[in-house]
């Protein structure tokens, strides 16, 4: 744990004592929760971050979007602006936060939607003419003024064996006991080859309700994008710079770079690492940084690369144009199921077909 975090240590039992006080009320009925006549598909998670909700959400609307009109709902982090917005047109991630621009950006079939308040999202939504068949609630594990229809929760495999304090010491938003309310439990990055014994120990510690469905996820990356202008003839693929030996100066602002570092320290010795703080809105003197760190680098055959989610800040018209003159490249991420893919796909169409 930091040491600033550790003066934080006698605020997360207080911390705890609210969260256990709400959950309580909710559970009663002391407080009110809303059901809706359309499905709602909720995926969240108990820490502050870093489980891949994003990819997850994304690997759902790719399922359902040829049949179903799909719509999301985000909170919209790191936006400038307030209420219930329905992305269209030429919007920012200054309006709707980055992850609902990655959605807008990839899926122009489907209806975006950024608000604090779901239900002022979803009773717009169900009242429009262009009603969707589903809703995807983005991050929405607490938030239990929404009771969804199905709900999934996700839980980052390396973190499972952590012992972790509540906030503010720790990165636990509730206790690992309210895992009970999940329908379904996913364990996400999950290492690419998992064998049974290995699903059987963690099952073990996770140890879901007979009710509850598990399943195991791991996060796969494409090839290099380029964030500005179309695709060009002489974009290679990876391991075309992973073979040739490029310095590669990774730029991000997100909870958990740890995976992209991973990845890319795999395939090259000359990592060179700017980290920003989740979802941080890139300035000019960033940019600034970005680049003297790039120039200072002295091989020539150098390369900077990012996350989706932070190429979508980059793209910020208000930004200094002379970006898109740096050779920056996004690494897309794709979710697949463990062995279980056709089981779970059954599962999600199954329960926005019965709704």
């Amino acid at each position: 744990m930091q040491n600033w975090r550790k003066i934080l240590l006698p605020f997360s039992p207080l911390y705890g004592l609210a969260i256990r006080v709400r959950n309580f009320l909710f559970d009663k009925g002391l407080m009110k929760s809303s059901s809706y006549n359309v499905p709602i598909i909720a995926i969240g998670n108990l820490t502050t971050g870093g489980t891949g909700k994003t990819p997850h959400i994304e690997y759902l609307i790719r399922l359902l979007r040829k049949n179903f009109k799909v719509a999301t709902i985000s909170r919209g982090y790191g936006r400038s602006t307030k209420g219930y917005i329905h992305a269209k047109g030429n919007c920012t991630t200054k309006e709707i936060g980055d992850e609902p621009m990655q959605y807008f950006t990839k899926f122009p079939d489907i209806s975006v939607n950024v608000a604090e308040e779901r239900k002022v999202a979803i009773e717009s939504l169900i009242h429009s003419i262009h009603k969707p068949q589903v809703i995807l609630m983005d991050d929405a594990y607490q938030h239990r003024a929404v009771t969804p229809g199905l709900n999934i929760l996700l839980l980052e495999y390396e973190y499972i064996f952590k012992t972790d304090n509540l906030l503010p010491a720790g990165n636990l938003r509730e206790p690992m006991s309210s895992k009970k309310r999940a329908d379904v439990i996913i364990v996400s990055k999950s290492p690419s080859i998992l064998v049974p014994i290995e699903k059987k120990r963690i099952l073990e510690v996770i140890q879901p309700t007979e009710e509850q469905q598990v399943y195991f996820s791991y996060l796969k990356y494409g090839e290099f994008n380029k964030v500005f202008g179309q695709q060009s003839p002489m974009l290679m693929g990876a391991s075309y710079y992973m073979e040739k030996r490029f310095t590669i100066l990774m730029v991000t602002g997100i909870a958990n770079p740890s995976g992209l570092i991973e990845y890319l320290r795999r395939h090259t010795d000359k990592l060179e690492t700017l980290i920003f703080p989740d979802h941080h809105e890139f300035t000019s003197k960033d940019l600034d940084k970005i680049t003297d760190t790039f120039n200072n680098i002295a091989n020539q055959s150098k390369i900077i690369v990012t996350t989706e989610k932070d190429a979508m800040r980059l793209r910020d018209p208000e930004l200094d144009p002379s970006i898109q003159k740096l050779p920056l490249f996004f690494l897309p991420i794709e979710v697949y199921i463990h062995q279980d893919e056709e089981k779970f796909n059954k599962m999600i169409t199954n329960y926005v077909r019965q709704n």
